[in-house]
């Protein structure tokens, strides 16, 4: 990223598979804490907010600077919601996402998994895809960018 000012930021909805995996793109090596996950069975919901990785301003090169942004992420249409390998009560516990896939069932519905570096997963059944993204975030420098083998 030449420059921070230069940071537009992403508003993104998916409403089919493909579009799930532009937001599972730019949602790659997010971190946030597991308390910052929330399923909301009234609202059919499932929410949560992490600090992205912003790609696609130049993380994709060895050199900085490189930046994050804080993201809210929901899906609605939610009927359940399992984590796996996660342990919930650990409240203060950073998960890094690694990527959100669809797994296809009839008539549009299916499972939405967000899978984590460690071997943890949320499932979230859903009568479709049917998610948002948004930056809510001013961007700030970091050094590090993520490495994958």
């Amino acid at each position: 990223m030449a420059s921070l000012k230069d940071y537009k930021p992403l508003r993104l909805m998916a409403g089919d598979e493909e579009d799930l995996g532009v937001i599972s793109a730019c949602l790659q090596d997010a971190v946030a804490k597991l308390g910052d996950f929330a399923f909301l069975p009234d609202q059919r919901r499932f929410a949560f907010v992490a600090n992205r990785f912003v790609w696609e301003s130049g993380g994709m090169g060895r050199v900085g600077p490189f930046a994050r942004v804080r993201v809210g992420m929901h899906f609605d249409d939610v009927k359940a919601a399992r984590f796996q390998h996660l342990r919930t009560d650990a409240r203060d516990a950073v998960v890094e996402l690694l990527a959100i896939r669809f797994e296809a069932g009839e008539d549009g519905a299916g499972a939405v998994m967000l899978d984590f570096a460690g071997g943890g997963a949320v499932r979230l059944e859903v009568e479709s895809v049917n998610a948002y993204m948004s930056d809510i975030s001013e961007p700030w420098r970091t050094r590090a960018r993520p490495k994958h083998d």
